[in-house]
């Protein structure tokens, strides 16, 4: 199968906050390492996304999910890599790639001062439609968004869920084969998230290319056949959601908020019974447990004999969220 994307090596470093240059160093002076300081949104990421396919890049906020989508959309200017889009290279080939993509943002931008149809008129003039033939085709997908009798009102007088349909309605426009989605559902109430997801349900079933940034489990579960999990600029894993549950550890996880610092308590714990897997990150027990919700109570038994107060207890089923934390050592928030 033909891919939609494909991703080799990408890089993005920005420089050090307040833009100030490294030095060079003086005559016999050690060479100063080029990136220190420098923030590393993108860290040689490689990754391949199939045409026609629903892929999501899931990750928290800072993870590089946004600078991704930011450089395959041609906003953002690789430091390395090659990156094509649709078969176009996304810095030699950047007009080519804008003429395939459709872009939805992380928050609606649209002409306030316009129309709700004159802002996909307009946009349909960029790509070389005339007013006539946008016109129509803009009345088309407000119908099929369900916001046609908005037609002539201004943006502001529509509710969140209808601008971000708004959003992909601009997007379609001009019938592209990648349609890109950065954070879609940020700030939408839930049943307003609920008809977003039916929208992009149908849009995939049309065969369309759809590439989702969220950092909403649910949301990536649902909706992706394909999952990329991100954190730091780099990969650490992709596959089906169904494939990364499985990669999750076994058990459950029990998740401790300790009174000071949990290292020291690991190989206690390990010895009750049931316990797979101890992890400790600051004053945080991590355990897997086959047996459950069984393991609370002589795990507490235990950390009371360590002499050690337990603050909060959380429980999660293996899930995309037991498989981040794991990775990450930490909850995606």
């Amino acid at each position: 199968m033909t891919n939609a994307i494909e991703i080799e090596g990408l890089q993005k470093i920005y420089p050090p906050p307040g833009g100030r240059r490294m030095m060079p160093a003086r005559a016999g002076e050690p060479t100063k390492d080029p990136r220190a300081g420098r923030v590393v949104a993108l860290d040689h990421l490689d990754l391949t996304v199939e045409e026609g396919a629903f892929f999501g890049l899931l990750g928290p906020n800072g993870a590089g999910k946004t600078t991704a989508i930011g450089i395959l959309t041609t906003r953002v200017r690789p430091t390395g890599g090659v990156a094509r889009v649709a078969g176009a290279d996304v810095v030699r080939q950047s007009s080519l790639v804008r003429q395939r993509i459709g872009v939805v943002p992380q928050r609606p931008n649209p002409d306030r001062a316009l129309s709700v149809l004159d802002n996909l008129v307009f946009h349909a003039a960029y790509f070389g439609i005339n007013r006539t033939d946008g016109a129509r085709q803009a009345r088309a997908l407000l119908e099929r968004f369900g916001i046609q009798a908005k037609a002539e009102s201004k943006v502001d007088e529509l509710s969140g869920g209808q601008q971000q349909r708004l959003m992909i309605a601009r997007a379609l426009i001009h019938e592209p084969s990648v349609i890109f989605l950065d954070e879609p559902t940020v700030g939408l109430d839930p049943q307003a998230r609920l008809d977003l997801w039916e929208i992009l349900r149908e849009l995939h079933g049309q065969g369309r290319t759809i590439v989702l940034t969220t950092h909403y489990m649910e949301e990536a579960d649902r909706l992706c056949e394909r999952i990329a999990i991100v954190d730091h600029g780099r990969l650490l894993a992709v596959d089906t959601p169904a494939g990364l549950k499985a990669r999750a550890p076994g058990g459950t996880l029990i998740e401790l908020a300790l009174d000071e610092p949990a290292n020291g308590t690991a190989d206690a714990v390990r010895a009750v019974r049931g316990i797979e897997r101890v992890e400790t990150d600051g004053d945080t027990l991590r355990v897997y447990a086959s047996g459950g919700s069984a393991a609370v109570a002589p795990l507490l038994a235990v950390l009371n004999a360590e002499g050690r107060q337990v603050r909060s207890i959380q429980l999660a089923e293996p899930s995309l969220e037991t498989l981040f934390i794991s990775l990450t050592g930490r909850r995606l928030d």
